[in-house]
């Protein structure tokens, strides 16, 4: 006789842990502060400073200065973030500006060289430098840290020899406008430059625009995004930063023309990352190479690319700096890679590659520039500076690496 089956009912299994809701006032915090945190302190540190300063960091001179001198960081803190974001590093982009505003000096000054033939030979040039050094980083398989401090050692040199250890300019005029310059007003008052708070308006308006294009678009999709209400107090304060930050500006010279050509470059470059095949390629390259190489990606070339991309904008920098300076000198780029990779790694990118915004690097750069502007202002000195600016830069790293461990 069969023996009989005992039906016994299977434990119950643990009920899963309630999922927080998607439009969650919790979830929306933590959006809001994962994809705008560093603006947020970008904006508390500049408020800081505004207080212990007595006001002196907002002033209109004080603006366009901070603009002037991180022109040049953010200009390379843009090439060095596709380096980083592909799983390398380039130390040697201090030097290379530093030597091709030696090589702008002899060709215009010593040479008597037109400002426009020595520019595009200087920017040939950085992309050379870059080609060369990248060529033995994505073909030879020589690591990234070894080629370019190499790198750094030689284009330093070549700067020191270019010059012959002193200083060479001034510049001709129209070459010093390229960071010394501003914008005409085409209206005619004394005081208040209005084109340049036009301008400042129609951006924030274009990008308003854009941004709820963007949540129209989504939506008709589907996907999932912030409240209505969060959305357009959002936008309404960039907006308002930005008009408040271009009317601070007019109410001096205007915008110089140094801020149009950094603008215009983060805004390409935020399109090629975000927007287009050879940005998601980048990220896929750092991300995994492997991966990436058996998904079809050329990741050799791709890295060679992103190294002859840091070499142009190094070049670009030390045009800026050293029409900044009207001269170039053998100490010129001195440090600025120190500064560029932690603008980098301070506005998000991850040093194991695959991660990194092109704004966040920008906000980083801004954050170095506000806290070396408010300090030296402050009247703290340059020693307690480099150690502040260290430990603020551990702080980005083990924040980044604390997320990814848990």
């Amino acid at each position: 006789m069969d023996n009989p089956i005992s039906l016994k009912a299977a434990p119950a299994a643990a009920a899963p842990a309630p999922a927080e809701p998607q439009g969650s006032a919790k979830s929306n915090t933590r959006r809001i502060f994962r994809e705008y945190g560093m603006l947020i302190s970008l904006v508390v540190i500049m408020g800081f400073f505004q207080y212990m300063t007595d006001g002196t960091l907002m002033q209109p001179l004080n603006l366009t200065n901070l603009v002037l001198q991180n022109s040049y960081i953010v200009i390379m803190a843009l090439g060095m973030l596709l380096v980083i974001v592909a799983g390398h590093i380039d130390l040697s982009v201090g030097s290379v500006c530093g030597f091709i505003g030696a090589l702008a000096a002899v060709l215009m000054v010593n040479y008597d060289w037109p400002v426009l033939p020595a520019t595009i030979v200087c920017l040939a040039c950085g992309g050379l430098i870059g080609a060369i050094q990248g060529w033995f980083v994505a073909y030879f398989r020589i690591p990234s840290f070894i080629v370019t401090l190499a790198g750094m050692l030689v284009f330093k040199g070549l700067a020191l020899a270019l010059l012959q250890g002193q200083s060479v300019g001034p510049f001709p005029e129209v070459f010093q406008r390229l960071s010394s310059g501003f914008i005409p007003d085409l209206f005619s008052t004394d005081g208040f430059r209005f084109t340049s708070l036009l301008l400042g308006v129609v951006v924030a308006v274009v990008l308003s625009v854009a941004s709820i294009r963007s949540r129209l678009r989504e939506a008709r999709h589907g996907i999932t995004s912030e409240p209505a209400a969060v959305f357009f107090f959002r936008i309404s304060v960039v907006a308002a930063l930005l008009v408040g930050f271009t009317w601070m500006l007019s109410s001096y010279r205007g915008l110089p023309n140094v801020l149009i050509v950094m603008a215009l470059l983060v805004l390409l470059y935020d399109f090629v990352m975000r927007r287009t095949t050879i940005g998601r390629r980048v990220y896929a390259l750092g991300g995994n190479e492997k991966a990436a190489r058996l998904s079809g990606i050329k990741t050799e070339r791709l890295a060679f690319y992103t190294f002859v991309n840091v070499g142009v904008l190094a070049a670009l920098a030390g045009l800026v700096f050293a029409a900044r300076l009207n001269t170039a000198t053998p100490k010129a780029g001195l440090g600025f890679e120190l500064d560029v990779i932690a603008a980098c790694f301070i506005g998000g990118a991850s040093a194991s590659g695959g991660v990194g915004k092109i704004m966040g690097a920008v906000i980083g750069a801004f954050i170095m520039g506000v806290m070396n502007n408010g300090m030296s202002i402050l009247g703290i000195g340059i020693d307690y500076q480099q150690v502040i600016k260290g430990l603020v830069l551990l702080a980005a790293v083990f924040v980044d690496v604390y997320h990814k461990n848990r």
